[in-house]
């Protein structure tokens, strides 16, 4: 293996890790090091040129895609592979003026480095994106959820999928049932403006698929923020919100008291992210679920839908946003979201459509039976999120968000723009009801 450099060395950790917050971010100003560090180093350098020259990323000169400014970068990814490239970045040890173009490249030549770190991430404890960062991301201030845009065509197909019940195709379960599955085409054109009114749209279509309307009671968990329980109060709807975050709920009660619906909606704060019937002792018309799923990790998903199952009242429904791991999930991919998984969402578990029938099928007498997808409309409205928080950062500086946060929270949201781009993830919207209510029928 040869020993010249293929970046510029510049060792000059001192004096670029100087302004990061020691306590904070460890992960940071720590560069890894340690018996054969080297070696990996520089087996991590010759990996990322490669990987780089196999995705036509330009490394140099005026042109270039990417700029590696310290060579602490390559010892982070021999230590944590995408990790790693992502911390680099945090640190700005490279830059780039186009980070989406980058990762989707990077993702589809499926750069995957070899690396020594391993037990990323940790169980699900209800903690949400606190509201000080949402609001320099939303659309409306205070939604961290997809989109749905005003244009775009339905086309639904009911299909039949395989059933998942324990002795499904013996006895009185079938083999496979029914789900009526809408795919919504692209939307034919949008702009940042419509960021708000998207994110609106996506939670109107999941109070429509609850049938949520007078009188009904809703029960919105984990909390997605005030714009669900505000749609469903202004249709003379009673909802409950139940988070474990206390943070948030303080921060959910303080906009909803600044609107007129708040002698309709109930923010309650829980000891644990699963409380028990005996807890919660209430029974709801519908359920809403947006983009929880995700972050709750395989024995979090089990625990979940079985709630959903004790709390859901009979004729009642649920409705799910979430988003998915799609054909183009490699454990490239996968690996890529490591960054998530130490810094945001430690549970992080991206669900096949497939595996969520298998969830609800195996574990609940609840069963899907319709999926609309919205990948489509999703990724746009990522693209806005960034965007629009790359216009904010000096507001959210002001907000106590310092710069490696900045950082990170612009990487993740390029991230799974890019993932949505290279085929990895899409959304899917879900209506979900009682398999015995069915049989009814």
């Amino acid at each position: 293996m040869t020993s010249n450099p293929l970046f510029p060395r510049n060792s000059s950790r001192k004096n670029h890790l100087a302004y990061v917050d020691a306590y904070a971010w460890p992960g940071i100003v720590e560069i890894p090091h340690g018996f054969l560090s080297g070696w990996r180093t520089r087996r991590a350098e010759l990996e990322f040129a490669a990987a780089c020259e196999k995705a036509g990323l330009v490394l140099h000169g005026a042109d270039a895609d990417l700029e590696v400014v310290h060579e602490e970068l390559f010892a982070r990814i021999a230590h944590a592979g995408w990790l790693g490239l992502a911390e680099g970045f945090m640190a700005g040890e490279w830059v780039t003026e186009d980070l989406v173009n980058v990762l989707v490249k990077l993702l589809q030549v499926g750069y995957r480095p070899r690396f020594a770190q391993a037990d990323i991430g940790g169980p699900y404890a209800g903690a949400e994106v606190p509201m000080s960062l949402v609001q320099h991301y939303s659309g409306d201030g205070m939604s961290v959820h997809g989109t749905v845009f005003s244009s775009g065509v339905p086309t639904t197909e009911r299909t039949s999928v395989k059933s998942f019940v324990p002795g499904a195709g013996r006895g009185f379960e079938p083999g496979s049932h029914f789900v009526d599955v809408t795919e919504l085409s692209d939307p034919t054109w949008v702009e940042r403006a419509d960021l708000a009114d998207a994110q609106l749209r996506s939670v109107t279509m999941l109070l429509d698929l609850a049938q949520v309307g007078v009188g009904t009671h809703v029960l919105d968990f984990p909390s997605s923020g005030p714009a669900l329980p505000i749609a469903a109060a202004s249709r003379h709807a009673t909802v409950d919100v139940l988070s474990a975050d206390v943070d948030h709920v303080r921060a959910v009660r303080r906009i909803l008291d600044l609107t007129d619906v708040d002698s309709s909606v109930h923010v309650e704060p829980i000891d644990d992210p699963f409380p028990s019937p005996r807890a919660w002792p209430v029974h709801y018309d519908a359920i809403t679920s947006v983009e929880k799923l995700e972050h709750m990790g395989l024995g979090g998903q089990r625990e979940y839908v079985k709630f959903l199952d004790q709390m859901l009242a009979s004729g009642g429904f649920v409705a799910v946003q979430t988003v998915v791991a799609a054909a183009g999930m490699s454990s490239a991919a996968d690996q890529s979201l490591d960054v998530v998984r130490a810094y945001v969402s430690p549970a992080l578990r991206y669900e096949s459509v497939e595996g969520l029938h298998k969830l609800f099928d195996a574990h609940t007498g609840l069963r899907i039976i319709a999926q609309t997808h919205v990948g489509g409309h999703y990724v746009h409205g990522l693209r806005m999120q960034r965007e629009t928080f790359e216009g904010k950062l000096r507001e959210a500086a002001a907000d106590g968000y310092d710069l490696v946060y900045r950082r990170l929270w612009l990487f993740q949201l390029a991230l799974k723009e890019a993932l949505f781009m290279v085929g990895a993830l899409d959304a899917v919207q879900l209506k979900v009801t009682a398999r015995l209510r069915l049989r009814r029928r």
